[in-house]
């Protein structure tokens, strides 16, 4: 089998926008409407902006799929931009530009680095691609992946747990509330004060981070590697969530409370049933240990920063005449931490996905069940 991986393309207001996944083994059943539930998803939550009304994402599967199985062959996703007939003159691929040029840098963007990096004129050359829109194809890719992982015996889920200062109680786990939530958080208390923070967010023209949790369930011992730097999974897991637009810190299981832990309370110790099974009564360590999966549930964090497009602008300056300005206002949310939660479970998806198919290299998923249960029987 060839190396699992994926690439995207596309701008935020381009005529659509294109995921390519390679390495999934044929004979994967895959469902339309898991791909455009989780599309969905992406799109929901409360403080989103205007964009939101606009676009309905729905999945057009190009190639690599036929009568609702993978064929090993790269799988070719798009979702069509349905914004684009707006901004048809703007975005054109060719002819003469159209419309006044982005010259007002936002702090914390791509903006000043990107146009000085690529030496162009107009910051729509950049802020386009920078995009957190780019994600949609990433929960695109995501929501395959994690019908490999289904095919596992896996599952992910992902949560909201800090939003504007504002801390879900940990011991809340109702996933009734959770699905009902705009927030995709389980306590529904701090989701009504979460909101209140989003309101008053909103009318100052400020926007708002937080930080969300993945978990996965179901993994067996042994996914990554410690024999080098990069197959450790933990590192391509920190990789992976790093890489989403506007994420600024990841840890896995207790993270930095390691730094305040003594030895004796910072490692899972390790027991053995009746029947020989091992256990741990702690899962400090998330679920990896030596850069490997450990058989426990993993658990990674990530913390989004707010978002840079701000409606009372912060001070930057005009990339042609150099004078000091106020940032260019584009059209954005006030929060999207719920959104990036969903991009995280897409995110820890792939890796997950692209370590079961390292681990069970098969080109087709009789050959690839069938190794992985011999595996399990063995280490159990």
């Amino acid at each position: 089998m060839g190396k699992f991986r994926f690439i995207t393309a596309g701008e935020s207001h381009g005529c659509a926008l294109t995921a390519i996944l390679e390495g999934l083994p044929a004979g994967l059943k895959i469902q339309e409407d898991v791909i455009n539930r989780e599309l969905a998803r992406r799109q929901q939550g409360y403080g989103r902006g205007d964009r939101m009304k606009i676009e309905t994402d729905r999945i057009q599967v190009q190639s690599g799929i036929r009568f609702g199985e993978t064929l090993s062959s790269p799988i070719t996703l798009q979702v069509i931009n349905r914004d684009w007939e707006n901004w048809t003159d703007r975005m054109s691929q060719f002819g003469a530009p159209a419309g006044p040029k982005v010259t007002a840098a936002r702090p914390g963007h791509a903006d000043l680095a990107g146009i000085l990096k690529y030496d162009r004129k107009d910051v729509r050359d950049i802020l386009e691609r920078a995009s957190a829109r780019e994600t949609t194809m990433r929960v695109a890719a995501g929501a395959v992946s994690r019908q490999l992982l289904s095919a596992c015996g896996i599952e992910i889920k992902s949560c909201v747990t800090k939003l504007g200062g504002i801390e879900a109680d940990p011991a809340c786990h109702d996933e009734t509330v959770r699905a009902k939530s705009e927030l995709n958080c389980y306590d529904a208390d701090a989701e009504v004060k979460m909101k209140a923070r989003i309101d008053q967010a909103k009318k100052e023209g400020d926007t708002l981070g937080g930080v969300f949790e993945i978990r996965a369930t179901g993994l067996p011992v042994g996914l990554g590697s410690h024999i080098q730097w990069d197959r450790r999974l933990d590192a391509r897991l920190a990789m992976a969530m790093m890489s989403i637009q506007a994420i600024k810190g990841v840890e896995i299981g207790a993270g930095f409370r390691y730094g305040s832990l003594p030895g004796s309370e910072a490692h899972d110790e390790v027991h053995v049933d009746a029947a020989g099974h091992i256990y741990r009564k702690t899962n400090r360590a998330g679920g990896l240990e030596g850069g490997m999966t450990n058989g426990e549930e993993l658990v990674v964090r990530a913390v989004k920063k707010p978002i840079p497009t701000l409606m009372n602008p912060l001070a930057s300056i005009d990339i042609e005449s150099k004078e000091e300005v106020y940032a260019a206002k584009e059209r954005s949310d006030v929060t999207a931490v719920a959104a990036a939660s969903v991009v995280g479970e897409a995110m820890v998806a792939i890796v997950l996905a692209e370590a079961i198919v390292e681990k069970f290299d098969s080109d087709n998923m009789t050959d690839l069940l069938r190794d992985m249960k011999a595996y399990k029987e063995r280490i159990q």
